[in-house]
């Protein structure tokens, strides 16, 4: 039996968001995962990352909004299917690759 297991994390960030929305490509290739799908205009991508042993890759979707001219909001929804045998081996490994994505943004954003 197969299901899917959810995380979401929305912040904001004091970073523009012509800046925040050029980091993302950069933080994907920094992770060697795999674009599925963009809208420039909505600030919109859909990303699926890598899969490990006992562990399907997650599909992850990014939502770039401004707040004002300083500040921008991310949203970031990710759902990884599991199955019985598979959900012990990753249990929490859905917020493990948000987490990840996002301290992956932080060095790029920060210069690192």
């Amino acid at each position: 039996m197969a299901y899917t297991r959810e995380g979401k994390e929305t912040f904001e960030v004091s970073y523009p968001i012509k800046d925040v929305w050029e980091a993302i490509p950069k933080a994907i290739a920094k992770l060697e995962w795999k674009v599925e799908e963009v809208d420039q205009e909505k600030h919109h991508a859909k990303i699926k990352t890598r899969g490990a042993f006992l562990s399907y890759g997650s599909e992850m979707q990014i939502d770039v909004t401004a707040i004002d001219e300083k500040t921008t909001k991310m949203t970031i929804t990710a759902e990884t299917p599991v199955t019985t045998i598979t959900s012990i081996a990753d249990y929490g490994r859905t917020g493990e690759r948000i987490n990840v994505f996002i301290a992956t943004m932080g060095k790029i954003m920060s210069g690192e």
